[in-house]
């Protein structure tokens, strides 16, 4: 009659390597989320105390040269409204949203040019600052 057992190695995974790949991963991760930015037009924007956050549904920039850009395509001041009229019917919200990007350097003339349109369309409109 044998009475003990049989010594059986007990299952072991060794996860230090694992550990080290996602730390890696997780940092790649952080890194590509911080480069990926929709605006990719620079603009020097005004300053704000509040900090007021809006989704954003269409995007109007005003560069310092007063172009203007509907997201990323550059339209002329007298081709705003074409342009800006399928974007804001493509947006599925009951009012939509259109956030002005403009220069600190352009006259408030041309944003509210771009407020007027948005309006005329049915559009609310944010303008867009940097936190002071």
């Amino acid at each position: 009659m044998q009475l003990r057992k049989k010594f059986r190695g007990e299952a072991e995974v060794f996860t230090d390597a694992l550990n080290d790949i996602l730390f890696i991963l997780l940092m790649f991760f952080l890194i590509v989320s911080t480069l990926a930015n929709p605006n990719v037009i620079r603009l020097s924007q005004p300053k704000s105390k509040s900090d007021t956050k809006a989704k954003q549904n269409v995007v109007v920039s005003i560069d310092a040269d007063k172009q203007y850009y509907v997201g990323q395509t550059k339209v002329s001041p007298e081709a705003l409204r074409e342009a800006l009229l399928p974007a804001i019917q493509k947006e599925k919200t009951e009012i939509p949203t259109v956030v002005i990007n403009a220069d600190k350097t352009v006259p408030i003339e041309e944003v509210v040019a771009v407020m007027r349109v948005a309006r005329d369309l049915g559009a609310r409109t944010v303008l867009s600052v940097d936190k002071n």
